[in-house]
């Protein structure tokens, strides 16, 4: 494995950790957040462990990891789905207001479930390579 792809994983389980302890004292709209940085994080891994170049937008991360995961039999349509999914998480956590603008708990533990599951998934893709 590439340094650089190693530290963006070891980054994405430093926010797994971080938006559990977040969840656990209920601050949900930083837990969903950080729960998507954390599969942000681990698709810049396995965007510069197959291309070694790292993108510099959520899009650009967004769309190229679709084209990698695409043909992986690893990544189920809902792992493939998880990146646009939890970006909404983090959109309401940093720039929507008003009454439905909230993460709820359930939201917030549903996507570190899902980043757990991204981020291994990501994992065995790279050892496996």
């Amino acid at each position: 494995m590439k340094p650089q792809a190693a530290a963006y994983l070891e980054k994405s389980r430093a926010q797994l950790a971080h938006a559990e302890k977040m969840l656990a004292i209920d601050l949900n709209e930083d837990a969903g957040r950080t729960a998507y940085l954390a599969g942000y994080h681990a698709a810049q891994a396995l965007i510069f462990e197959r291309e070694g170049r790292v993108l510099k937008t959520h899009n650009g991360v967004q769309g190229e990891f679709a084209r990698l995961a695409k043909s992986e039999a690893g990544f189920d349509v809902e792992l493939r789905a998880f990146l646009g999914r939890t970006y909404q998480l983090k959109a309401i956590a940093d720039y929507e207001t008003g009454p439905y603008a909230e993460v709820t708990q359930t939201q917030a533990s549903r996507a570190i479930t899902d980043a757990r599951r991204f981020v291994a998934a990501i994992e065995r893709l790279i050892e496996n390579a």
